[in-house]
């Protein structure tokens, strides 16, 4: 099994206010746990810029104006209650972006097995016509449709373990069979979405998760919803929002999942994924913020990507 860590050098590019819990220390925390030993067969690359107008195929024909017009000299502008653009914001963003198809090209093209890719800001709450929850593009979503239109891909699956509902994931592609959309996320929480009765045009299967619930509620649903919808599905691709806030140390969310549970949803991921889809995951970085939660649980997700076993990790 290879795995490729993909790296994105401008991470601090884009500046958030002080105190804002999406902050480039959550880079540094990850890029810190996967520099132990235990990781040295990773292959590791630096994301390069992508095309930014590849946000086109997932958001209106206008946004990516907007986010440029709103975009300041200097400082940083608020476009939402809790979303920030910087001066140099996009260029985080392209580089993310650039990482994310890089990792998309070495997992089709058959050069590696699967993918981490540790960029920031997240995405999944970025809809089609608006930027929200500290995210400025659907990151995932444009994976999607560039697996889609360069590769032919015809069946995409997008699972989301964040601890908030991907709201934006869901806006994009609520009304295409050939995206197969799945959640488990704290509800109610934050953005207020996620409800079982959305469904899509039955491609969208949200399984919420009570406040205080721990990882066997997460396994539950897994077991017996997502994962067997997931193999009806039969996906030439999984893609994984994978965000770590649903760990017990995290601040903006009230879940128990220990680092264990996040290496256990992984390996069964790529259980599905051997028998759907010959392997083929890529996984983006979502949210997590609490700095050892995030890097405890992106460890044993990495771990587990790379050979099937958490092994020793030092936490």
């Amino acid at each position: 099994m290879t795995t490729l860590l993909v790296s994105q050098p401008s991470f601090a590019d884009h500046v958030t206010p002080q105190g804002h819990p999406e902050r480039a220390d959550r880079i540094r925390a990850v890029e810190d746990v996967l520099s132990q030993s235990r990781f040295d067969k990773l292959l590791r690359r630096n994301a390069p810029s992508g095309d930014l107008t590849l946000a086109e195929l997932v958001h209106d024909s206008q946004y990516l104006s907007r986010l440029r017009e709103a975009r300041p000299a200097e400082g940083i502008r608020q476009l939402e209650a809790d979303t920030y653009i910087s001066g140099n914001s996009l260029n985080a963003v392209t580089q993310g972006l650039g990482g994310a198809l890089m990792a998309l090209d070495a997992v089709l093209l058959g050069e590696v097995d699967n993918a981490f890719c540790a960029i920031r800001p997240p995405g999944h709450h970025a809809e089609i016509a608006t930027p929200m929850g500290f995210c400025l593009i659907n990151t995932v979503a444009v994976v999607a449709r560039e697996a889609q239109r360069k590769y032919g891909a015809e069946r995409i699956a997008i699972i989301d373990f964040d601890v908030h509902h991907g709201n934006g994931t869901q806006d994009i592609f609520k009304s295409d069979p050939t995206v197969f959309y799945a959640s488990t996320h704290q509800f109610p929480l934050y953005p207020g979405t996620g409800h079982p009765s959305e469904t899509g045009v039955g491609n969208v299967l949200n399984v919420p998760l009570e406040t205080g619930s721990d990882g066997m509620a997460m396994r539950d649903a897994y077991l017996t919803r997502i994962i067997p919808a997931l193999l009806d599905f039969s996906p030439d691709l999984i893609l994984l929002s994978a965000g770590f806030d649903a760990h017990e140390r995290d601040p903006l969310a009230q879940l128990n999942w220990q680092s264990s549970d996040f290496s256990w949803l992984t390996g069964k991921l790529m259980d599905a994924a051997d028998r759907a889809c010959g392997n083929r995951i890529v996984s983006l970085l979502e949210g997590g913020y609490d700095l050892k939660g995030l890097a405890g649980g992106a460890s044993h997700h990495v771990a587990m990507l790379m050979d099937g076993a958490v092994g020793r990790l030092e936490e």
